[in-house]
């Protein structure tokens, strides 16, 4: 038994923790949990827990069922909405088959078989998300959502529902380990965002599917409803997950070179590059319900076409520059990506984009400094500014034709999610929406 191990076996004793959850994500990062009591840790470590694999989004197929839950001892936290005594704790679990090999349908083994690449030559990920969501008064099926403000961006509400939710739901991260840079309202009525400071791409992707699930338990704790749909309401901004990338070659920033334009190396230009050209192939990953498509191309700094600048929010790919000179914060920000993505997926082809941008030499376009959406279709044209896709059908055939993101997913995955999600299309396709029924059904 290592060291982390024992750690977990103590902590579980000294905090007099009842029960331990054992999580992990179908493939489309929904999260699941298995609960074990304490006695079962030793054998779980040993063993993994078994289940039926065939029960889970994507998991396995019926014949194969059998599934290994082994879990990470690294990620061992108490559950601070558990109470101090008798309390829960959780830890990510990576899936096996029951021969003992990594499952290549596990989303978490997706994001580290592309990190081992990427380390292959010489590269860490390094990733950081801005998490956008609304907050709705208790919200039933069937009902329009009504917003618990009606704040914008950066309003300060005395005692207000939602500073009070984040003051708690901060709380309540820190005390999991997982450190919070900034917090505010966002523009929308009831909407907020919470930043997540820098860590290696598998550590936040485990920290967004921890944060999900704090922002749950909080809302339910004050008597509200926390969503992170991408675009729950027609007249008001969607909720993105902008995230802050950055390649290290050890201690060193690989994006960062001071006599470059913008500070950046020549390894960051092919990135951008490698990430503006797969965009489109890319989306039904970062983008990856119906309704993610309403908020990317609905207006209020959502990207909807290829392009990269330095001070620009209406590009896809944006450089921040708040801190220029500053050598380790040398990033990019990809914009497309919503609050509703697998973030082990989303990273994974993210980070292969980029990588294939460096591999191939990709040469980075002229940057865009007008707002993009204010251009005509022939001066986007002109310019050289590709559509993302417009819709999940557009998306989805677009991932299909991709070579990259089925070498990224693996053949189990790729095929899952292409299957997923042109049946959400057919489906979505047949409904009769209340827009039609008001505008012709009284009139044809």
């Amino acid at each position: 038994m290592d060291k982390q191990q024992e750690y977990v076996l103590r902590s579980v004793e000294e905090r007099d923790i009842r029960f331990v959850r054992l999580w992990f994500t179908d493939v489309l990062g929904i999260l699941k949990s298995v609960a074990i009591a304490p006695a079962e840790l030793e054998n779980a470590f040993a063993e993994g827990i078994g289940f039926d694999g065939s029960a889970v989004e994507g998991l396995t197929r019926v014949y194969e069922a059998d599934m290994v839950a082994r879990p990470d001892p690294a990620t061992f936290q108490a559950l601070p909405w558990r109470g101090e005594r008798q309390g829960a704790a959780r830890m990510f679990c990576d899936i096996h088959t029951p021969d003992g090999q990594p499952a290549m349908s596990d989303p978490r083994q997706v994001l580290k078989r592309t990190l081992d690449r990427a380390s292959a030559q010489g590269f860490s990920f390094y990733t950081s998300p801005e998490i956008e969501f609304y907050l709705f008064k208790q919200f039933e099926s069937g009902q329009v959502p009504v917003p618990v403000d009606r704040a914008g961006y950066f309003d300060n509400v005395p005692r207000g529902t939602a500073h009070n939710f984040r003051r708690e739901a901060i709380t309540m991260l820190e005390n999991m380990g997982i450190s919070v840079e900034f917090s505010h309202h966002e523009a929308g009525p009831g909407q907020n965002e919470i930043d997540l400071r820098y860590a290696d791409a598998l550590t936040t992707a485990d920290n967004i599917m921890t944060f999900r699930a704090v922002i749950k338990e909080v809302a339910l704790e004050q008597g509200i409803f926390a969503s992170f749909m991408p675009k729950p309401l027609a007249d008001g901004p969607g909720s993105g997950m902008h995230t802050h990338l950055s390649l290290f070659e050890g201690d060193r920033n690989a994006f960062h070179d001071a006599s470059g334009e913008l500070g950046l190396s020549p390894t960051a230009r092919h990135f951008m590059a490698g990430l503006l050209r797969h965009a489109p192939e890319i989306s039904a990953i970062t983008n990856q319900y119906v309704n993610s498509y309403k908020r990317l191309w609905g207006g209020a700094e959502a990207p909807s076409y290829v392009c990269w600048g330095s001070n620009n929010r209406s590009a896809l790919v944006r450089v921040p520059v708040h801190k220029p000179g500053k050598s380790q914060s040398a990033r990019v920000e990809y914009r497309a990506i919503d609050s509703a993505a697998n973030p082990y997926l989303a990273f994974s082809v993210m980070l292969a984009a980029g990588m294939k941008g460096i591999e191939e030499g990709y040469q980075l376009p002229e940057g865009a400094e007008d707002d993009v959406w204010e251009l005509s279709n022939a001066e986007r044209r002109a310019m050289g500014y590709e559509p993302l896709p417009s819709s999940l059908s557009e998306a989805t055939d677009a991932m299909e034709r991709s070579e990259l993101v089925a070498e990224t997913l693996g053949e189990r995955v790729f095929e899952f999610v292409l299957k997923n999600k042109q049946r959400e299309w057919k489906a979505y396709r047949a409904q009769v929406t209340p827009y039609e029924l008001e505008s012709y059904l009284s009139v044809l």
